[in-house]
């Protein structure tokens, strides 16, 4: 069966309804997964004429049993939240809250078992802010909404996926928040989700934080030994198919080559740059550990205001991010 992806509109200002329409012009995407935007209809069928989608019909529905997931068809579960000529391109406290309450809704149909995974076009923290919703991002909103504290950011792009110990903080700090719980359960994760996924017994392998894993205490102050092995160890007692710490300037060719599923990053700029090297274009960011399985994949991009509503934005990253949630949703028996 096809996953049911629920695609949040996001920032109705930004270019998030135009790359929404012109991902949904491509047929292949009906072929991976069934397709459901969380948004409004009427500002979806503004992107549509801008974008020269006029032969595409958006269905305004209520419920995602009333979709029909047909291409050529845009299925909206339309919550009517803006005005018809809001402007693109300027910022908005309407736009910042109709952003929110598409993602909360997507979280409810998500927990009720309507939709397998969320794929999220990108929202402004300003906007966002204006409204009175105090987030950072996706992530928080998300976290908060399903009631998630242990959570991590992986991104993929081709045959890549990598998965981080450590996100946005300084390097020197980072590396003091590594410990072993920390590694352990995002290798937990990292297996969890890809076991959902399909993937009966994931392949994963942990960078080490120095160059060349520290080779044997030559380098660094033995953080691989202390930080990382305790973690890596523990998971492989419990059947996970884990290895490591591995040198990390060999060891995603390796994982492109295909002897690894997925690369646990140690910090940032560890897991970001091969990614980005590989296809900044195509990337996306995967939000993995949130309560009931819920999987979102999101854009790699940001609004956008100075390019919205002109037909320049690209929509191969949100190509990509369907693709990444038809193939991380988790599997289900056949709905009747």
């Amino acid at each position: 069966m096809r996953p049911i992806v629920g695609i949040t509109m996001g920032d109705a200002a930004g270019i998030g309804p135009e790359v929404i329409v012109k991902a949904l012009r491509h047929e292949s995407v009906y072929r991976m997964c069934r397709p459901v935007v969380i948004g409004d209809a009427k500002i979806l069928r503004r992107a549509a004429g801008i974008v020269g989608a006029d032969g595409i019909a958006v269905r305004a529905i209520r419920e995602v049993g009333e979709a029909r997931f047909v291409h050529g068809e845009i299925d909206c579960l339309d919550l009517d939240l803006l005005p018809e000529d809001l402007p693109f391109g300027r910022l908005s406290a309407a736009a910042g809250d109709a952003a929110f309450r598409f993602v909360a809704k997507a979280v409810e149909l998500a927990r009720r078992g309507d939709i397998d995974a969320i794929c999220t076009a990108p929202l402004n923290k300003e906007a966002l802010h204006l409204a009175g919703h105090r987030y950072p991002g996706h992530t928080e909103i998300l976290a908060e909404l399903t009631g998630t504290t242990d959570y991590a950011m992986m991104l993929a792009t081709g045959n890549l996926k990598v998965i981080h110990l450590t996100t946005h903080v300084g390097l020197i700090r980072a590396i003091g928040m590594i410990n072993p719980e920390r590694t352990y359960r995002v290798i937990k994760l990292a297996h969890e989700t890809l076991q959902r996924a399909g993937v009966s017994r994931p392949r994963i392998a942990v960078c080490g934080i120095n160059p060349h894993a520290g080779e044997h205490g030559l380098f660094g102050e033995g953080e691989e030994e202390t930080k990382l092995v305790p973690g890596i160890r523990r998971a492989a007692e419990e059947g996970i198919d884990v290895s490591g710490p591995h040198p990390a300037d060999t060891l995603f060719y390796r994982a492109v080559r295909g002897e690894f599923d997925v690369v646990v990053a140690c910090y940032h700029d560890q897991g970001h740059a091969p990614v980005k090297v590989l296809g900044i274009e195509e990337g996306v960011n995967i939000t993995v550990g949130l309560k009931g399985g819920i999987v979102r994949t999101s854009v790699d991009h940001g609004t956008a205001f100075d390019i919205a509503g002109r037909n320049l934005a690209d929509e191969r990253s949100m190509l990509a991010a369907l693709r990444a949630a038809a193939e991380l949703a988790p599997r289900r028996e056949p709905r009747e």
